[in-house]
């Protein structure tokens, strides 16, 4: 299986959405942690991306940082470091 590289464009772009030009991608590094917790990239996606819109709608980070990290980067820590869980749905 081929995993593509995930971009914070691919990550919270909205539906009719423009790109800008000026975002870079995600840590490679943070990705690749991440999707040994969440093996699914395409569940890793989801679970990122909702973490995300939590926030920017002003919720807390879980994780501190020395650095300054975008809301992407954290919500990929949150995952790595077991802070943020899922569930699935029963069909």
């Amino acid at each position: 299986m081929v995993i593509k590289p995930l971009t914070r464009v691919g990550v919270d772009l909205p539906i009719g959405g423009s790109i800008s030009a000026n975002r870079l991608p995600m840590r490679d590094d943070y990705i690749k942690e991440a999707l040994t917790v969440i093996p699914d990239a395409n569940l890793l996606i989801n679970v990122v991306s909702r973490r995300v819109k939590q926030l920017r709608r002003g919720n807390r980070p879980l994780v501190e940082s020395l650095e300054k990290l975008e809301s992407e980067d954290v919500a990929l820590r949150e995952v790595i470091e077991g802070k943020i869980s899922y569930e699935m749905a029963e069909a």
